[in-house]
């Protein structure tokens, strides 16, 4: 991996988010030059404040959908720009669609003008409510074209349609990888999605929410194993699309009840309304990202869920003073 990468200078759309600030540091660790663009509408500069003087880091401000202008050479690009928790697009559907859309189209453009590879970091959404299980790179998916988490699924289809295109018709060296269900350190109190809410009420003594009945399942893939595999699909050769996620699928209340044992937290679980669309069942067929680049998930989940709760109550002391 180092070898591949040092030396390069890569762009990262959504540095400041929580995959992408991972992305960032990763790059910095393998010897690479990385300019990372957010404008912060869900990231923010705490996530990569360590990096700032690193000499090989630089954070521009920016918003992608504007333009995606950056001197010098640019070896790859790597475009995360995107809300991606259904709090943030559904609280900025707009800016959702027009990332997907005019911020993907910029982002191949800096790559097409520089002669830079291109990795569209897309979604385990695209499958939307799957009726095909687990979920292979060859299945079409099941979405809702005007529900309420329409607003990224298809944002996130069109960029792939858009990035497919770019690479048959321009000839652009493009990639796409369908991120799964990734969690870990840095991601918001505020997410909404289950890990954040369930440590947050844990730690808080607050009722443990479980949408549901809580027998949908979610597949938990630990936020450096995910970077791992970006990194090794965006350094191959393959167009993608490529699964990245883990096969660690358990139920939400499953996922309640360990984060509630891990939290020594005697907080009760409160049953609410399933949200529209809410995916029942969810785990990738990742045959390929092993079989092409030699790729699976390293992190038990026991070990990722306490790495992330004790970075949530380290965050909360700190945002409470104490």
């Amino acid at each position: 991996m180092r070898e591949h990468w040092v030396g390069r200078r890569v762009v990262v759309t959504g540095g400041a988010g929580f995959v992408g600030s991972w992305v960032c540091e990763r790059l910095i660790d393998l010897d690479a030059e990385v300019v990372a663009v957010d404008n912060f509408l869900t990231g923010t500069p705490d996530n990569v404040r360590h990096l700032e003087h690193e000499p090989g880091f630089s954070l521009v401000r920016r918003d992608v959908c504007a333009g995606l202008e950056v001197e010098g050479e640019v070896d790859v690009v790597l475009h995360l720009a995107s809300p991606a928790s259904p709090v943030h697009y559904l609280e900025h559907p707009l800016e959702t669609l027009r990332v997907g859309s005019e911020g993907t189209w910029n982002a191949l453009r800096l790559a097409e003008a520089r002669g830079a590879r291109f990795l569209l970091a897309s979604t385990s959404e695209v499958y939307g409510d799957p009726l095909v299980h687990p979920q292979p790179e060859t299945y079409w998916g099941n979405v809702n074209p005007i529900g309420p988490r329409s607003v990224y699924d298809e944002s996130k289809r069109f960029a792939e349609s858009l990035t497919t295109a770019y690479r048959k018709e321009r000839g652009v060296d493009a990639t796409i990888v369908r991120i799964f269900n990734t969690y870990g350190p840095r991601m918001r109190l505020d997410d909404g999605r289950a890990i954040p809410a369930f440590m947050s009420q844990a730690l808080a003594g607050r009722p443990l929410t479980v949408a549901g009945d809580g027998s949908q399942t979610r597949s938990l893939c630990y936020v450096e194993d995910t970077v791992e595999g970006i990194l090794a699909l965006a350094a191959s050769g393959h167009p993608g699309p490529v699964n990245i996620g883990s096969a660690d699928e358990l139920t939400m209340r499953e996922l309640a009840e360990q984060v509630r044992a891990l939290a020594a937290s005697d907080s009760p679980l409160e049953f609410v309304d399933l949200p529209v669309d809410d995916p029942k069942l969810r785990r990738p067929d990742t045959t390929l990202a092993a079989e092409l680049l030699d790729w699976q998930p390293r992190t038990i989940l026991e070990e990722g869920l306490k790495r992330t709760l004790e970075w949530f109550a380290q965050t909360t002391r700190t945002q409470s003073g104490s």
